[in-house]
């Protein structure tokens, strides 16, 4: 039940907490907290991607260290036992970003779901948005990292000879086989060697939605890899891979989300 729809949502949204984390890309010129002030579902509250991530560093929207992540959760209101619904109005669904982190975390993933559809989907069907201030309580939140959810490149260089398990690129085809040139400076264009490519928005319709799980699925055979080893994602900052293990996990009820932290932002530096 990684997705929730709009609908469940709308019955629900007193038994929940609700967290907006919309992110655009720097070259849309979209400011996700601007947007949020100016509307916003009822009771959520904004998670901003870049604030919380780890700032001492050059590469963007890496873990942070898990005493920050519990006195961001604590900020926010937000506790261990809490059901959360995580949307967004990003054209990068960067809802599901956030969904990796409160899972890596250590919050019960039968807990954290996204909202298929997002903002977008919502505002269509002309349920209830506002601009109020959300007022939080500031709360006691404990992590507990799961560790091996998250690669980093030395395992990533070890697995091209290993193949220990499968890597897949959310990023376009256009820039995994390194016929354009990358949006962020100083990163080379290609893709790790021996990783495959799904771009995130081929599992995404008009209607800002998941497709359905059997065309998922029939987009996850199109990889023809050995389906018994793991999968890790990776995209151009570890957004778009969260998108792809959201959207594995539908199709694989026992997937844990695992993605490469460090995606091309830090491997096309090599």
């Amino acid at each position: 039940m990684s997705l929730i729809d709009t609908e469940w949502l709308e019955n629900n949204i007193e038994k929940v907490k609700i967290i907006d984390a919309s992110w655009h890309m720097p070259q849309t010129q979209r400011n996700g907290f601007d947007e949020y002030n100016e509307e916003h579902i009822p009771n959520a509250i904004f998670f901003d991607l870049d604030k919380n991530s780890k700032l001492d560093t050059d590469l963007p929207h890496m873990l942070t260290d898990p005493k920050s992540w519990e006195k961001i959760m604590g900020k926010m209101g937000i506790e261990n036992n809490d059901r959360i619904v995580v949307y967004d109005n990003s054209d990068v669904i960067s809802s599901c970003r956030c969904w990796f982190n409160l899972i890596y975390y250590g919050h019960d993933p039968k807990l954290v779901h996204v909202l298929d559809g997002g903002l977008k989907k919502w505002k269509k069907e002309h349920k209830a948005t506002d601009n109020k201030k959300v007022i939080t309580k500031t709360s006691t939140y404990l992590c507990k990292e799961n560790k091996e959810l998250v690669k980093n490149k030395k395992q990533i260089d070890e697995n091209i000879d290993l193949k220990e398990f499968n890597v897949v690129d959310a990023r376009s085809r256009e820039r995994f086989e390194g016929k354009v040139a990358e949006p962020r400076k100083g990163l080379r264009s290609g893709s790790i060697k021996n990783s495959f490519c799904l771009p995130f928005y081929e599992l995404i319709d008009e209607n800002h939605s998941f497709i359905s799980k059997d065309k998922i699925q029939e987009k996850f055979k199109t990889l023809k890899f050995d389906f018994k080893k793991n999968i890790v994602f990776s995209c151009g900052s570890g957004v778009t891979a969260s998108v792809l293990a959201l959207a594995y996990s539908l199709i694989n009820d026992k997937y844990m989300p695992s993605i490469y932290d460090g995606s091309w932002s830090e491997y096309g530096k090599s």
